[in-house]
C-alpha cells in the first residue's frame, strides 16, 4: 500500500511524509468548511434548496481535489469560490432577474470554455508571464487582505464611515477568544510544535463549547438531497446575445482568481521553479473541472482557494494532502464533522489571522523598501490609531 501512494504521490521526492499529509489535509479542510455551510444561505436567496447546494458543494469540491491530486499531484484545495456566489446571486440573479437556472448555465458555458482552453496551455502562460516581484505581492497582498478577513471575522477590528476601519469591542468573547487562539498558535508555532495550528483549533473549539459561543448540535444527519439542483441548469438560456456579458465576467473571475490563488501559495510553499510553476496547466484543469461539474450538480464557481496555505504550513506538499481533504468534504454530507462542528467565526479568524499574518511578514522582504513602509504604516495606523467622529 505504502508503495502506491509512493508511486503515485512521490513523498519521499517532495520531503513530505504521510503524517505530514494527513494533517494538511485536515488543516486545509478546517479552514475552509465554512462554505459548506455559507454557499448554501448564499445561493438560497436566489430560491435553490439550501440541502441540494451543500450537497452539490461538498461533491463538486471533492472531484476538484481529487483530480488536482492526480493530475497535478499539489496540496491546493478547492470549493466554490467566495465572492463568485456572491456575484452570481445579488449581480446575475436579483439585480439582472435572471433565473438561477440560466445562471447555472451561463456558469457553465463559462467553466467549458475554461476547460477547453486547458489543452492549449492558455492559462499556463499568464501564470508564467507574472513577473518575479508581481508574484512575491500576490502573496504578500493575499497574506495581508486575509489577516483583515480573520480580523474582522474575530470583531477585532470592524468598519467605520470615516476611516472604513477601527478597533473593535475587544472585550466581546469572541474577540477575546480569538486573540487567545492567535497567541496560542503563534506561541506554538515559534516552538516548532508540530500540528500547532490544528492544537490551536482544537483548544479554541473546547473553550467556545465551555463558554457557551457555540453549540453542539449533533453528530450524524441523512445527506440533503440533490435532486432539486441536479442537471437543472439552462444552458440554452444562456445562449443569448445578453447573456454574453455574464459568460465574460464568470471567466474572467474564474481565471484571474485562480491564477492569483496559484501563485500566491505556490510562492511560499516552494513550488514555483525559475519563476514558473511546474504542472500549472494541470492544477488549472482540475479547477475548470471543479466549475463544469458544479454547475451540473448546483453550486457556483469552483476554484482554488487561499486556505490551501494553511494545509501546506502543516506540511502538505503533494496531492494525497488533498485525498484526505475531499474525503473529509465528503464526510461532511453526513455530519460527521464541520455540521455543526462547531466552528465558527471566532475559530476561523483566529486561525487565519496567525497563518497569514505570519506569511505576509515572510514575505514582506521581496518588496522595495518604500512599500515596506507604507503599508506597516498605513496598516497599523488603521487598526491602532483609530479616528473617533
Amino acid at each position: 500500500m505504502s508503495a502506491i501512494v509512493e508511486k503515485l504521490f512521490r513523498l519521499k521526492a517532495n520531503s513530505s511524509s504521510l503524517r505530514q499529509e494527513i494533517v494538511g489535509g485536515f488543516t486545509a479542510f478546517v479552514t475552509m468548511s465554512y462554505i459548506i455551510f455559507v454557499q448554501p444561505l448564499i445561493l438560497s436567496t436566489a430560491g435553490m434548496d439550501k440541502g441540494a447546494v451543500m450537497t452539490a458543494t461538498c461533491i463538486a469540491s471533492a472531484l476538484a481535489m481529487i483530480v488536482m491530486a492526480f493530475s497535478a499531484n499539489y496540496p491546493f484545495a478547492l470549493a466554490p469560490a467566495m465572492g463568485h456566489n456572491v456575484y452570481f446571486v445579488f449581480t446575475v440573479c436579483i439585480a439582472m432577474g435572471i433565473t438561477w437556472q440560466v445562471a447555472l448555465g451561463a456558469n457553465f458555458i463559462a467553466g467549458f470554455i475554461f476547460l477547453i482552453i486547458s489543452f492549449w496551455g492558455f492559462r499556463e502562460k499568464i501564470v508564467n508571464a507574472v513577473p518575479a516581484s508581481l508574484k512575491n505581492a500576490i502573496a504578500v497582498g493575499i497574506g495581508f487582505l486575509i489577516t483583515l478577513i480573520g480580523l474582522e471575522w474575530s470583531g477585532i477590528v470592524t468598519a467605520d464611515p470615516g476611516t472604513l476601519i477601527t478597533l473593535g469591542n475587544l472585550s466581546h468573547p469572541a474577540a477575546l477568544l480569538s486573540l487567545f487562539g492567535l497567541l496560542l498558535m503563534a506561541f506554538l508555532i515559534s516552538k516548532k510544535v508540530k500540528g500547532a495550528i490544528l492544537w490551536g483549533i482544537g483548544t479554541n473549539m473546547v473553550l467556545a463549547l465551555i463558554f457557551g459561543l457555540t453549540e453542539f448540535q449533533g453528530i450524524v444527519d441523512k445527506i440533503p438531497s440533490l435532486s432539486p439542483t441536479l442537471f437543472k441548469l439552462n444552458i440554452l438560456g444562456a445562449l443569448k446575445w445578453e447573456m454574453l456579458g455574464v459568460i465574460f465576467v464568470f471567466f474572467f473571475l474564474d481565471l484571474f482568481d485562480t491564477v492569483g490563488t496559484l501563485i500566491g501559495v505556490s510562492e511560499p510553499a516552494g513550488f514555483l521553479k525559475e519563476g514558473k510553476l511546474p504542472r500549472a496547466n494541470q492544477a488549472m484543469f482540475s479547477d475548470a473541472v471543479g466549475t463544469v461539474g458544479g454547475a451540473l450538480l448546483g453550486t457556483s464557481t469552483v476554484t482554488s482557494y487561499i486556505e490551501s496555505a494553511t494545509g501546506i504550513a502543516q506540511g502538505a506538499r503533494t496531492g494525497l494532502a488533498n485525498i484526505f481533504t475531499s474525503f473529509l468534504f465528503l464526510i461532511a454530507l453526513y455530519h460527521l464533522y464541520p455540521n455543526l462542528l462547531l466552528l465558527k467565526a471566532s475559530q476561523h479568524s483566529c486561525l487565519k489571522l496567525i497563518r497569514h499574518t505570519l506569511r505576509t511578514y515572510r514575505y514582506l522582504k521581496y518588496l522595495v523598501l518604500l512599500n515596506h513602509l507604507v503599508i506597516f504604516l498605513q496598516f497599523s495606523l488603521s487598526l491602532f490609531l483609530p479616528i473617533y467622529l
